[in-house]
């Protein structure tokens, strides 16, 4: 019953800010733990740049700590470089990711772990979308002792789940429609959105998902029910859907690649649960949503619109461009033939005349000037 309440709480949170300290707290006392911090980021192993980053104590966000870790000790902490190391999926106890003499002599693990319940912590990397990575600290287990099997086997359950959260927030973020109701989804012009009932029919599409239904491209509508042309991605698309709607049980969300006809990029295909748990006495409503994004779809914006709204100069507006647009660093510095430090020293210089710290809200801050052009 913990993992069932945990999903219905995340399910809930994707669509609304406000409802994650909720799911957090149900992690923590699910297992048994002192509060989790998540954190998004990118960038190589030595220059490791985070653009998300939130720390809870049973469910209280804990914004100076956050605020202190980020400033001070994030620069200076030598497990940074290794977590991004692990491979996807392995907890690996905090104490693992120093060296014995660091133990004793590190900033972060001596001064600021004690002050996050983190010296008994364990850590995990997901891999997240386009190159990302997802960083996830359990905090110190609330009993004495250690952590019990029982923990770490809950614990390796919740990550897929973990991933998916963010994977689903990652997506809505680009498409500028974080914190967007059911309604406002449907006007978005960026991601391809379907409603689903509790039976898996066709509720309602957007302009974009209609488009996309009428062309027949990759997917379709069959008879009222989402269906893909390729007959493994359908079989894999109606486990995804079932997964989602079950009969019994949590449901579950998933995420597919699915091929188009004419062989453009694949589009990446999100399937997520409402949350149903209030009685609706009969009315219909949607039951879960279907993302559908296609690659490249985010309009071309101006350059120079960038340059004289924000007062930026032209290679520092081409960079903010290209973050909106999806760019990663990586390739920002592959298409001008310079190196991944000088786009970060561009993107410090566009914090510095903004006023803002984060990529995120630079790419917001880019995309909303799209309807002036």
């Amino acid at each position: 019953m913990s993992l069932e309440r945990i999903l219905a709480a995340l399910h809930a949170a994707v669509l609304d800010d406000r409802l994650w300290p909720a799911a957090s707290a149900l992690i923590d006392e699910a297992c048994g733990i002192r509060g989790n911090a998540l954190l998004v980021g990118s960038g190589p192993e030595d220059d490791v740049r985070v653009s998300f980053a939130q720390a809870r104590y049973r469910g209280e966000r804990r914004r100076n700590l956050e605020r202190e870790y980020l400033t001070r000790y994030h620069p200076i902490d030598e497990r940074v470089p290794r977590v991004r190391q692990l491979p996807d999926g392995l907890l690996m106890h905090i104490t693992d990711l120093y060296t014995a003499e660091e133990l004793k002599t590190s900033p972060t693990y001596n001064e600021m772990m004690p002050r996050c319940s983190m010296q008994d912590s364990l850590n995990v990397r997901l891999d997240g979308l386009d190159g990302s990575h997802i960083t996830w600290v359990v905090n110190d287990p609330v009993t004495p002792g250690g952590w019990e099997a029982s923990q770490t086997v809950f614990i390796e359950r919740l990550l897929p789940h973990i991933r998916q959260y963010v994977g689903i927030r990652q997506t809505l973020a680009k498409a500028t429609a974080l914190g967007a109701s059911m309604t406002d989804l449907l006007d978005n012009s960026r991601l391809g959105v379907i409603q689903l009932n509790r039976h898996g029919r066709i509720m309602a599409a957007n302009d974009l998902a209609r488009t996309i239904l009428s062309r027949r491209d990759g997917l379709s509508d069959r008879g009222g029910a989402l269906a893909a042309h390729r007959r493994d991605e359908n079989s894999r698309l109606e486990r995804r859907i079932a997964a989602a709607l079950p009969i019994s049980g949590a449901p579950v969300s998933g995420s597919m690649s699915c091929h188009r006809q004419d062989g453009r990029p694949l589009f990446v295909v999100h399937v997520t649960p409402v949350d149903i748990r209030q009685p609706d006495f009969g009315a219909c409503r949607a039951a879960a949503l279907v993302l559908i994004v296609e690659p490249g779809r985010l309009p071309r914006i101006d350059t120079g619109l960038v340059a004289r709204a924000l007062g930026l100069s032209q290679h520092e507006s081409q960079v903010a461009v290209w973050l909106a647009e999806g760019k990663t660093v990586h390739e920002m510095a592959e298409a001008t033939g310079r190196t991944t430090g000088a786009v970060y020293w561009h993107l410090k210089q566009i914090y510095l005349k903004l006023g803002i710290s984060r990529q995120v809200d630079l790419a917001r801050l880019v995309l909303s000037l799209t309807t002036l052009a």
